[in-house]
């Protein structure tokens, strides 16, 4: 192929022009947000928009901490959280993001049934602290979160939401307690996301700035760049909705799977098992002719690891093998996707294509 083809959105998702210019706008009225003259003072109002922007996007009506990413944010949630839920427990449901099970032992997860959502136990801890990603990152399977919530509320519990993926894509769950965000997986910069709060007495100061809950100098103009990727449109999202349709029936019919094909899932992304072929041989056969696509998440898809996310659906391992995901974006064209079918059926056939 001449040109190379990009279908790993669900890792990271190309630069918006306008969270492009919004940070050369803020390189270009450099401050430290915390230092008290004229520059530092404009740089904290340039933070205080963007935070704001941020919240009006959302719609969420509680605080923003500023973090790195998400998975700084789900780190501040559950370590910082109050005495109270850290004694009560964290549980997470068993198909979580490493960046929330590397902080929960294995007795502490939620199993999911076969098409990937959380099955909540008869009884939960008051107090506790239960992390559910909205949407998966591997399958795209949609959690009913506000249905869940209701049940960890009622409880007396807390819901801390993993929305990395769902952000600027789906509407938040209102009902949850604290919600991870990151802006490079919905067109903004690497290097921002943000812990959203609903009360701030869920969690222990840890000193420094934003509001004393994250030590470090505010970085202005990820900011501004994470505040105006979010007020970018989402049209393209209904096209993007059609050709995963198109994409799933087409592998059905090529004699593949449809990974959590019963179960919601957010549009742009699709895994698909490919029987009889490893997903490392996938990979490199992708990406030879200049397609890309990831086994698994990000974080892990190097590892050579069998998927847990899978194996807690109840996949084997040599079927959870086979198993490649294909995410798209704003700027995918319906040429890739057809593109890519034409290559997962030469592959799967042992033809290569000329």
């Amino acid at each position: 192929m001449n040109t190379r083809i990009y279908l790993d959105h669900a890792a990271t998702t190309n630069l918006l022009d306008g969270a492009r210019e919004a940070m050369l706008d803020g390189f270009a009225q450099w401050g430290n947000p915390s230092s008290p003259h004229g520059a530092g003072r404009r740089a904290r109002s340039l933070i205080e928009e963007a935070r704001a922007g941020i919240k009006q996007a959302l719609g969420w009506d509680g605080d923003v901490i500023l973090t790195s990413g998400a998975s700084e944010a789900i780190a501040l949630a559950i370590s910082g959280a109050n005495s109270g839920a850290k004694a009560s427990g964290v549980l997470a449901g068993a198909t979580e993001h490493d960046a929330v099970l590397r902080h929960v032992g294995a007795v502490h997860r939620l199993p999911v049934d076969a098409g990937g959502i959380v099955m909540m136990p008869d009884e939960i801890t008051p107090g506790a602290l239960i992390a559910i990603q909205h949407v998966n990152s591997e399958t795209g399977v949609i959690q009913p979160l506000d249905m869940l919530a209701q049940r960890i509320h009622e409880a007396g519990a807390y819901l801390l939401a993993d929305c990395s993926q769902s952000a600027g894509k789906l509407p938040l769950p209102a009902t949850a307690d604290l919600i991870a965000i990151s802006a490079h997986k919905l067109g903004g910069p690497i290097g921002i996301g943000a812990l959203l709060v609903r009360d701030l007495a869920l969690l222990q100061p840890s000193g420094g700035q934003e509001q004393g809950y994250r030590p470090g100098t505010e970085a202005m103009p990820l900011a501004l760049g994470f505040a105006a990727a979010l007020a970018a449109g989402r049209d393209w999202l209904e096209q993007v909705a059609q050709w995963r349709a198109t994409l799933d029936a087409a592998i059905i019919a090529a004699g593949g799977e449809v990974v959590a094909s019963g179960s919601p899932r957010l549009a742009t992304i699709g895994s698909y098992r490919m029987p009889g072929i490893s997903a490392q041989s996938q990979l490199i056969r992708f990406d030879m002719v200049g397609i890309a696509v990831s086994a698994g998440s990000a974080c892990s898809s190097g590892s050579l690891r069998t998927s847990h996310v899978l194996a807690a659906m109840g996949w084997d391992e040599s079927a959870a093998s086979q198993v490649i995901r294909v995410s798209m974006g704003h700027d995918t064209l319906s040429g890739e996707i057809d593109a890519f079918l034409v290559e997962w059926q030469a592959v799967l056939t042992g033809t290569q294509k000329k």
